[in-house]
């Protein structure tokens, strides 16, 4: 694992999940944008071959569509009561107007209720125990090293000339999303930004990747903080600082860049100062720019060159401060969708259309920086500005999607309501958390008003949330509790200041935990060393911790931090379900996995205080945090309420395409005109 990714484990979870690995397959620019162009010229010759052909597949199956189209949105974290909250309040009027001409629901979510593990059922239409995505994160059952759960990347241990050699990208997601089957069936289909698509599939259609897509660095995402004078802050863990000297009104530095053989590979930079005009003059990759104090710039193409070879990466610049101290923040490095590092869509030509089409976007998974919110490294108008901005580049691609695809399925997710409500949700860093909301809700409704306006009468509209949300107040280390209770133990001579699953013994630990899901035995022949037999041994250890973990107390509260346990034997079917935790923890409003314990630390306090700007959260019992579904037409909701997984086979049903025998969600019973 290279550095910044250990660094964002060990530190910034679930701000900044682990980065999936060091290596990238560099390709050369020109190279790439000639064979792109070439095959998007011959996508667009072949289009009349290929719509005849796609009919003629869509009659032999014999399959009848109910609707011209169907348009699918997200909206990550949309909660179903603040959303009737707003709508009675009048703030919400399009969605408003959607709940009457058909349906308004609340949408359970699954268990775990995070969000890879969500918008992977909807997406497959089956439990984690058949898509294999349980948390964030997962473990090396080997080395119990932490490692992003949704892809791997596996590095040749060869390098070629002048350039490292074509990594392996595995996407650890199983089963098969709705968008695939609909295109064995002839539908086409244009998914953007749904997590869990990186590496994207192959499939009759169109993919920008979403959640996980990793930066440039290899990482989640990681920020540079240029700087001069001694650190104010303590040290940083979302990013990088980098001291500077002004000399003769000239700053001379370098952006670190992708992992190289002997380190990061860095950019020059180089900057002239106005403290007058509180201004500055960039230049960078040959580029000139103005910056002026508190204004981001454009998106900047970066190039890092590596012998013959060149490497190009995106990010925004934020002059916060010219004086009396100077403080320059570079957002993370974003691969660059005209001339992508690593595949970001399918075809591999589709980004590049976009970024031609467009201009420069945002491919980063968690491309807000939140972490650097928290770090107080930009503050909170800076930080609204940045994901007013992200959320604006994505409806320009899902419009352009929208008035392309004029027949089959159009799906996007937007995030600016999940990332607005983890920030703002209890209050704001320097403004009202609550009109912080309320704005980032008020703009999701405006864009389902533009699209039902510009959707046509046979179109389909759902609306979806793969959560809701609830405020965070507390942190559980479960780790110090089974230390605690002795389910836990460390070796005697961990030294060395480390409080990591490196320091446990592994001979008598029966149980650990790590991420934001719930707690793993350390079993016999799953985990190396592992010393829990199956069955019976299982069993009474999961029914005993159960029961003590439903009789904790806060002693500073008094409340039960965990409102249910659920034992994944009894919730998960499926060939993959021994994969994620043993035990799911549900926890009460007002608590979570502590920082600390979701990287798997051992030492420290069991409860703690949040003192993070990440005020609001829906990592607790999945019971707490449903989602929302609307559709514009009337649908007869299952009994015992809807389900996300349920929207897999609704949808395919919109095609009159059965649900295949794996899917566990029900068909809803779609009523169009």
């Amino acid at each position: 694992m290279d550095p910044l990714s250990l660094c964002a484990a060990r530190t910034c979870l679930p701000l900044a999940y682990i980065g999936p690995g060091a290596g990238f397959a560099f390709l050369g620019s020109l190279l790439a944008l000639f064979v792109a162009l070439v095959l998007a010229g011959a996508s667009l010759l072949t289009l009349p071959v290929r719509l005849v052909l796609g009919a003629l597949r869509r009659r032999k199956t014999g399959i009848r569509a109910v609707a011209d189209r169907v348009i699918v949105i997200g909206l990550d974290g949309l909660d179903p009561r603040r959303t009737r909250q707003l709508m009675e309040s009048g703030d919400l009027p399009n969605l408003t107007a959607l709940a009457s001409r058909g349906v308004f629901t609340e949408l359970r979510t699954t268990c775990p209720p995070l969000s890879p593990v969500a918008w992977s059922s909807f997406a497959t239409g089956v439990n984690p125990g058949k898509h294999n995505i349980f948390d964030f994160l997962n473990r090396n059952l080997r080395t119990r090293a932490i490692e992003l759960s949704s892809c791997r990347i596996a590095m040749p241990n060869a390098r070629g000339a002048g350039r490292l050699r074509k990594p392996e990208v595995i996407l650890l997601r199983k089963s098969k999303p709705f968008w695939q089957v609909l295109g064995e069936h002839g539908i086409f289909s244009t998914v953007l930004r749904v997590p869990i698509t990186f590496p994207p599939e192959k499939f009759r259609g169109l993919c920008l990747s979403g959640m996980c897509a990793p930066d440039l660095r290899g990482s989640q995402g990681s920020f540079t903080l240029f700087e001069d004078g001694p650190p104010q802050q303590k040290a940083l863990t979302g990013g990088e600082r980098i001291a500077v000297e002004i000399r003769d009104g000239r700053i001379r530095t370098h952006l670190p860049g992708p992992p190289g053989e002997d380190g990061p590979l860095c950019a020059p930079l180089s900057l002239r100062v106005s403290p007058e005009s509180r201004t500055a003059t960039l230049q960078i990759s040959g580029q000139t720019v103005q910056l002026a104090e508190g204004v981001y710039s454009d998106w900047i193409r970066v190039t890092f060159r590596r012998r013959v070879r060149s490497i190009s990466g995106i990010c925004r610049f934020l002059l916060c401060s010219v004086g009396p101290r100077f403080r320059l923040y570079a957002g993370p490095l974003n691969i660059d969708p005209e001339r992508p590092a690593m595949p970001v869509s399918h075809p591999a030509y589709y980004s590049i259309y976009l970024a031609k089409l467009h201009g420069p976007f945002a491919t980063l998974g968690l491309a807000e920086d939140t972490r650097a919110l928290d770090e107080g490294v930009i503050g909170a108008r800076a930080f609204l500005q940045q994901v007013y901005d992200i959320h604006e580049e994505r409806e320009k691609l899902f419009f352009e999607a929208l008035r392309r695809t004029r027949r089959g399925l159009c799906c996007a997710v937007f995030e600016l309501t999940d990332r607005i409500q983890h920030e703002f949700y209890g209050g704001g860093p320097g403004l009202n958390g609550e009109d912080a909301v309320r704005e980032a809700y008020r703009r999701a409704d405006a864009l389902v008003g533009r699209t039902l306006k510009e959707a046509g009468q046979r179109a389909v509209l759902f609306v979806v949330s793969d959560h809701g949300f609830t405020r965070f107040d507390r942190g559980v280390n479960l780790n110090a509790w089974l230390e605690e209770e002795g389910y836990l133990v460390r070796l005697p001579d961990a030294a060395g200041g480390r409080d990591d699953l490196g320091t446990v013994d592994w001979t008598r630990t029966r149980a650990y935990t790590f991420g934001l899901g719930g707690i793993y035995f350390n079993r016999k022949g799953r985990e190396a060393g592992g010393i829990v037999e199956a069955g019976e041994p299982r069993a009474r250890l999961a029914a005993e911790i159960t029961a003590k973990l439903l009789a904790l107390r806060d002693p500073k509260t008094g409340g039960a931090p965990i409102r249910a346990v659920y034992d994944s034997l009894e919730i998960y079917s499926g060939p993959y379900r021994e994969n994620g935790a043993d035990l799911i923890v549900g926890y009460d409003d007002g608590y979570r996995a502590s920082w600390e314990g979701a990287i798997g630390a051992t030492g420290g306090e069991l409860f703690s205080d949040n003192e993070r700007t990440w005020n609001g959260d829906h990592c607790v019992d999945h019971t707490l945090v449903p989602g929302v579904y609307f559709c514009s037409v009337p649908v007869q909701v299952p009994a015992g309420g809807s389900h996300i997984a349920d929207l897999a086979p609704t949808l395919l049903g919109l095609w009159g395409i059965p649900a295949p025998a794996y899917m566990d969600g029900r068909v809803m019973e779609v009523s169009v005109p």
